[in-house]
């Protein structure tokens, strides 16, 4: 029997500061900021919540035995796409709004489904975060 993967449960982003990054992905990308129990003894971690989907904020110097972490964890290396229902104009309004700079957009990129429509901006580390929406309004 092969192994087929058909779903992304979460992802981990390494960053500089927990408390000043979940509250710009609250603030701008309006996700949920949830306090979760490792359930090893560990303090609580926070997690930020969207969709069906979960991001694990961790910080960047954590200590690779208590936290499992990645070999090469950097602040500031994510490269990130979200999905909105909002129109590229939308996302360029609310950006400025908030004071987010935009780099680059709206285009038109190559998404997992087809073609999006998208705005690049970048989180209070760096990472580079895409805020896209299909064409065909599908979300």
């Amino acid at each position: 029997m092969s192994v087929k993967v058909n779903a992304l449960d979460h992802l981990v982003i390494n960053v500089s500061n927990v408390a000043d990054s979940a509250e710009w992905y609250r603030k701008i990308l309006g996700m949920e900021i949830k306090m979760f129990d490792p359930g090893n003894g560990s303090p609580p971690r926070t997690s930020l919540i969207f969709g069906n989907q979960k991001i694990n904020v961790r910080p960047r110097d954590a200590d690779k035995v208590e936290w499992f972490t990645a070999d090469h964890e950097a602040a500031g290396s994510d490269d990130l796409c979200f999905l909105t229902a909002a129109t590229p104009e939308q996302v360029v309004a609310h950006l400025k709004a908030h004071g987010v700079a935009i780099e680059d957009g709206p285009g038109a990129r190559l998404g997992a489904r087809g073609m999006l429509r998208s705005v690049y901006c970048r989180d209070p580390d760096g990472s580079l975060i895409e805020i896209s929406s299909y064409q065909d309004g599908a979300s």
